[in-house]
C-alpha cells in the first residue's frame, strides 16, 4: 500500500527490472451512462473558461473506446492522462466537474474512468444470462435474437453504397443547375454491435475495467428507457447489483442523476413517461449506498442535453463528499414521506428538508402540485408551505381529494426546494 499522493515510482525486479514512473494514488470513480455523461467539457457552459483553467496534474483521466459485443473483453486501448486544458476538452463534463470538486475539497489525486456511450439502453449494461433469469425481459431478448437471424449488415452497406452513388450524381446535377443539393444518405450502423443490444456494453466497455480498485460510480442514464419505466424499476437496481457482484468489492457507492426537465411545458396535468422513469430512479434508492441528484430545475426544454453540467456534478459530488468522505454538507433532496387528508385539503409531510426546511424559488407560493379525487382526474392545485417540512395542497375543483402529484410532467413547472437549493424530488402519493 502507498500513501495518497505522488507521483510515486513503482519498481518491479526479478530477472530484469521494470520502473513505472509518475504513479498517483488516490480516489477512483467510474463515470458511466449515456450521452449526458459522455457530454464533453468542450460542449458545456463556459467551455472556454473551464478548459483554460483545467490544469490539474493530480487529476487523471482515461476513456474506454466504444466497443459493443456479446464477447467479454478483458482489455482496451487507452491510457491515463493528466488533466490539462487540452485533455479535458474531450472528457466527460459531469465526470470532470465531479472529480474536480472532490479534488479541491479532499486534496488527494482523483482518477476518473469514462466508459459512457450516448444513447445506451440500461439493458446493454447487464449480461444476457442475468436478464434471462426474469420473464419481463423475454420479449426484448427475443427481438434481438430475431434481429441477429435476419439482419445482413453487408447487404445494408452495399445498399447504402448504391444510394450514395445515385446521390453523388443527383448532387452534381443539382449543383450545376444551381438547385439545392439533396441530403446525403446516412451510412448504416450495425445495431448488433451498438449500444442498445442487451449485454453489449457490459462486455465491451465495462468488463475491461471490472476489478480495478474504485471508490464508486456516478451514472447519468434513463432517457433511452423512458418508455419502459415500470421495467426500469427492476432493471436499474438489477444492473447496480450485477456490477457490484462482478467487482467483488462489496456495495460500492453508486450515485446517479435523475432525468432533467425536457420537451414542452404543458398547460394541464397529463401522464408522463419521463415522470414515471424519475419515479423508478427514486425507488432504486432502496439499495444500500446509493444516491440521486435531482435536476428537474436544470434541463432545457428544447434539448435533451442540458449544458449546465457544473451544477449537475456538484449535486453528485455532495453525495460523495457526505457519504464517502464524511464532509458535513447538504446532499439529499427533500422527499415525500406521507399524506393526511384534512377535509377538502391534503397535508403532505417530507423527509430530508435540510436545516432550513422547505423553501420556494422565485415566488412565495409552492408551484407544481396536482390533486385528484377517487376519479383520478388530476387538476392543478394551490399549495402553501407549513414550515419546516409540510405543504398543504387543495383545489376548489376537488372537494374530496385522494391523491397528489408533484412535478409530474416531462418538463414540469415547479419551485419547491430546500434552503440549500436542492430541489424537491418529484413524486406521486
Amino acid at each position: 500500500p502507498l500513501p495518497a499522493g505522488g507521483p510515486h515510482k513503482i519498481v518491479i525486479e526479478g530477472k530484469n527490472r521494470v520502473v513505472i514512473e509518475d504513479v498517483l494514488v488516490g480516489e477512483v470513480w467510474v463515470c458511466s451512462g449515456q450521452s449526458n455523461m459522455a457530454w464533453q467539457v468542450s460542449n458545456s457552459d463556459n467551455a472556454d473558461l473551464e478548459s483554460l483553467s483545467a490544469d490539474y496534474p493530480s487529476i487523471r483521466l482515461i476513456s474506454v473506446p466504444q466497443v459493443g459485443t456479446q464477447e467479454p473483453q478483458d482489455d482496451f486501448k487507452g491510457q491515463w492522462e493528466p488533466c490539462t486544458p487540452e485533455t479535458v476538452k474531450s472528457f466527460s463534463a459531469v465526470g470532470y466537474f465531479f472529480g474536480r470538486q472532490l479534488h479541491q475539497v479532499l486534496d488527494v489525486p482523483i482518477g476518473l474512468i469514462d466508459n459512457a456511450w450516448g444513447g445506451s439502453a440500461c439493458e446493454a449494461w447487464v449480461p444476457r444470462e442475468v436478464l434471462e433469469q426474469y420473464d419481463i425481459y423475454d420479449e426484448r431478448l427475443a427481438h434481438w435474437d430475431n434481429l441477429e437471424k435476419t439482419y445482413d449488415h453487408a447487404k445494408a452497406v452495399a445498399d447504402f453504397e448504391a444510394r450514395l452513388e445515385q446521390w453523388k450524381n443527383r448532387a452534381a446535377a443539382a449543383k450545376k443547375a444551381g438547385r439545392q443539393v439533396p441530403q446525403r444518405p446516412r451510412a448504416p450502423t450495425n445495431q448488433l454491435k451498438g449500444q442498445h443490444r442487451p449485454a453489449n456494453l457490459y462486455h465491451g466497455v465495462l468488463n475491461p475495467i471490472i476489478g480495478y480498485g474504485i471508490r464508486g460510480a456516478i451514472w447519468y442514464q434513463g432517457e433511452s428507457n423512458a418508455g419502459r419505466a415500470y421495467q426500469y424499476r427492476h432493471l436499474f437496481p438489477l444492473m447496480i447489483s450485477t456490477w457490484r457482484d462482478a467487482w467483488e468489492q462489496g456495495d460500492f457507492s453508486f450515485y446517479w442523476v435523475q432525468l432533467a426537465d425536457f420537451r414542452n411545458e404543458v398547460d394541464a396535468p397529463a401522464e408522463s413517461s419521463w415522470a414515471e422513469l424519475r419515479e423508478a430512479q427514486t425507488m432504486t434508492m432502496s439499495l444500500p449506498n446509493t444516491g440521486q441528484a435531482v435536476i428537474v430545475d436544470l434541463g432545457e426544454g428544447r434539448d435533451i442535453h442540458p449544458r449546465n453540467k457544473q451544477r449537475v456534478a456538484k449535486r453528485l459530488a455532495r453525495w460523495a463528499l457526505a457519504k464517502d468522505y464524511g464532509i458535513d454538507v447538504s446532499y439529499r433532496s427533500p422527499e415525500y414521506k406521507s399524506m393526511e387528508k384534512q377535509g377538502s385539503k391534503i397535508v403532505l409531510t417530507f423527509d430530508h428538508v435540510g436545516n432550513g426546511g422547505l423553501y420556494t424559488f422565485d415566488v412565495n407560493e409552492p408551484v407544481g402540485f396536482d390533486i385528484a379525487g377517487e376519479d383520478k382526474k388530476f387538476v392543478e392545485a394551490q399549495a402553501r408551505l407549513i414550515p419546516p417540512n409540510k405543504i398543504e395542497v387543495w383545489s376548489d375543483e376537488v372537494s374530496e381529494p385522494a391523491a397528489v402529484r408533484y412535478a409530474w410532467a416531462d418538463n414540469p413547472v415547479c419551485n419547491v426546494q430546500s434552503r440549500d437549493g436542492l430541489p424537491l424530488t418529484p413524486f406521486r402519493t
